[in-house]
This record gives structure tokens, sequence and C-alpha cells, in this order.
């Protein structure tokens, strides 16, 4: 959800083709114009000072990270990394040529980096807290016999019973975030405050998000490729079922429940923004159908997506430490095993955030797969029809999926509609 294709170098991060290109064949100005590199820029945490963790200093990096794309492996590689976001002596751009522990470390603070906002923007904000507004301004404004109401309200189950318990149990005074998270207390208020800030529409309609970053050729990318594929199994969906109910374009304008819906979620969502992209009204049946894919998608795919690989790939904690307990080094050829080791956090610290990814990684015992509907809230002939199509598609794009992940090292799983869950239900 940060990689983005690179055509022009941050004028903050001056790597040169001598740092990254050893044996001198190529050159990072003919790679971006052919479309081979690609940064992640962590600038959400610049300038944060990180929290205290069992009474320590722990430490938060917001560094940049340049990927290459190989050809003969079609893989994309780390082949440079600055920790802070201002170049100075003190803070060297580290690459694969340097010593294992200089290489690793920089990494580590990186997959540290990426789990703050993972976790707080892509995983609570983008979905949770997102989901959250969907639903209050479905209660507050559209009734039950409302056609939006019933085609929207099983994306909302246990949505706002499970944003209670993270505010309760991860992210309040006493909770795992501030406790055992470099992220935790003031820093994590700030994350979410700029975080907001620079959400948009765009960023929230994963076609128009692709195409925003670059990535639509990029090789094995299996959330576009899956998220593709079910954005459009909803929009035929919501066309389907909204369709039968608006005849026109004037039938959405006339609608004042559904606009008042809309209105709540741009003011309380996106706290007014104009700059968000987010539609204060609603004036077609296209603009609507987009929308409504938004939320549904919002609320299910993303939260998959987003959610269920995070002991996949978290339970190995050097992959993803919640905390760092040194600062990195501020010259090349200091690191070793030993502090490496000492950077990482303590046992409590690492414990507790394995046993979150794997709560949160686990299918609740009342599982409600994508798709399906075990309450009616539909009567007429035509919606039903539709949801019975609906769920066919999706079960046809599962056993694709199915065949497609048997011939992967790696399976990817999170956007199989059979795992995925119909709301953000944990």
């Amino acid at each position: 959800m940060v990689i983005r294709r690179c055509s022009v170098l941050p004028e903050n991060f001056p790597v040169t083709d001598q740092m990254v290109f050893l044996d001198g064949g190529k050159s990072l100005a003919e790679e971006m114009q052919n479309g081979n590199i690609f940064l992640c820029d962590y600038k959400l945490l610049d300038g944060l000072k990180a929290n205290e963790v069992n009474g320590k200093q722990q430490y938060l990096m917001a560094p940049l990270v340049l990927l290459h794309k190989t050809q003969k492996k079609d893989q994309l590689m780390p082949i440079a990394i600055q920790l802070k976001q201002e170049p100075s002596k003190d803070n060297p751009i580290f690459c694969p040529a340097d010593s294992v522990y200089d290489w690793l470390l920089a990494k580590m603070f990186v997959r540290s980096a990426d789990f703050q906002v993972h976790e707080l923007n892509s995983h609570l904000l983008r979905t949770h807290l997102l989901a959250e507004v969907f639903s209050v301004s479905i209660l507050r404004n559209l009734p039950m016999v409302h056609p939006l109401y019933k085609l929207l309200v099983p994306n909302t189950r246990y949505t706002l019973q499970i944003n209670f318990l993270a505010r309760e149990l991860l992210i309040s005074d006493g909770g795992f975030f501030n406790k055992f998270t470099a992220s935790g207390g003031e820093p994590m208020q700030m994350i979410l405050q700029r975080a907001n800030s620079s959400i948009t529409y765009t960023s929230l309609c994963v076609r128009d998000d692709i195409k925003e970053r670059g990535l639509e050729s990029v090789p094995h990318y299996y959330y576009r490729d899956d998220a593709f594929q079910i954005w459009d199994i909803i929009n035929r969906f919501v066309q389907g079922v909204l369709g039968y109910y608006y005849k026109d374009d004037s039938d959405v304008q006339r609608d004042t429940e559904l606009q008042t819906w809309v209105l709540e979620i741009f003011e309380h969502g996106f706290l007014s923004r104009p700059e968000s992209g987010m539609p204060q009204r609603l004036n077609t049946v296209a603009e609507l159908v987009k929308f409504v894919t938004m939320v549904i998608f919002t609320c299910s795919a993303q939260h998959g997506a987003v959610n269920n690989g995070q002991f996949d790939y978290g339970s190995w904690m050097p992959n993803t430490p919640a905390t760092l307990q040194r600062p990195p080094p501020t010259t090349k050829g200091t690191a070793d095993e030993s502090s490496l080791l000492e950077t990482l956090p303590d046992v409590n610290a690492t414990v507790h955030g394995m046993a979150i990814m794997y709560l949160l990684s686990k299918p609740s015992s009342d599982f409600v797969p994508f798709g399906h509907y075990p309450e009616e809230y539909f009567s007429e002939i035509v919606p039903r029809q539709q949801m019975h199509l609906f769920k066919g598609e999706l079960g046809l794009l599962n056993s694709k999926i199915e065949a497609r992940n048997l011939g992967l090292k790696i399976p990817y799983t999170f956007l199989d509609p059979a795992l995925m869950e119909n709301s953000v239900a944990i």
C-alpha cells in the first residue's frame, strides 16, 4: 500500500549509480525511464519521537527505500535505504554491497516502520475506522426499508463492536500499541492525523489507486490481480441491484436520505476536506454505483487484504518488529551481530505482538464468507437474483485463485472470496 513507481528521485534521497549499480552496466535514469525503479517513502513517520517500552526509549525511523525490478527473475529487490528523511553525514544510504549487518539492520528498521504505517494507516484507519464511518452514517440516515440499507448493512456486521474492543484493548492508554510499539502514545495520534489528512477517494478505489501509483504492470502482484476482479464483480452486483431502484440520474438526485448519508461520510470521515476528492453528493447512477462499490470493497476485500496475512508475515518478529530498542547506525561498518540483537524488542513486546497478530488473523467462529447473506433483507425478485449471480461469480473467482495458487511457492489467499469476511468483523 506504500510502494509506487519512481520516475524522478526525491531531492532528499541522493542515490547515485555508483551506489546501486556496481558493475556500471545500468543507470538509475535509464531504469527509471524503463519503469523498473520503485519507491517506498515512510514520511508519515518523520519527526516523531518514539514511544517508551518497558521504561526504555524506543526508535522509529521514517525511511526511504528504492527498489529495482530485476529482468532475470522479475523480482522487486531493495537497492538503497535511507533511514531518515533529511540526507546528512550521519544518515548514510545503505546498499546490498555494505556489510551483512549494516544491510540487515537497515532492512529491519524499514520493516518496523512498515509495521507502524501498515497497522495505523492501511489497517486501522483505512478499513476499521472508515468502515465505522460508513456504518454509523447508514444507521443515522438510511431507514431499514431503504434499498441502500438492505444492500450495505451485511457489510457492517460486528464493525462497531470490534472497533469498540480495539479502542479498549489495542489503542487505549493501557492497550497493546501504547505499551509495546514504537508508535504508541503521542506518535500514534500524529500518524493518524497525518494519514487522515492525506487520504483520498482515488486511493480507496483500487483501480484508480493502482494506476495513480504506476503499478499496472508489476509482475506477480496478486493483490492487484485479485482486487481488480473482486472490484469488478462487486461493481456489476451493485449496478444490478441499484439499477433496479434508480432508473435514471434524477432518482439519485432526489433521494435526500442517500445524499445525507454521503454528506455525513464526507464531513465525519474526511473532515470536510474538498482536496480528498470525496463526493459531498452524488448526481448520477454511475457515481452512486462507484461509491457503493468502494464502500463494499473497503469493508470486505480491502480489510481481508491488510488483515488476514498479519500472522503469516509478522510471526517471525525480525521481519515485522513492533518496536526497536537502539538507534540505527550513523556510520557504515559499525553494526555487528551483537548490536543487531540488542536492537530487537524485548521478549514481552515480541510475545504480545505475535499474540495480537494471531488473534487478528484468525477467522471468527461465526465467520460469514464474502457474498453470503444469511439474513434476508430483500424481498423483491431482481435484487435476490443479483445476489445469486454475485455469489456465483465469487465462486468462480475462488476456483481461479485456488488453481493459480497451486503453481505458487507461496500461495496468495488473502483475497480469496471463500476466505474473506463480509465485513470488518475482527
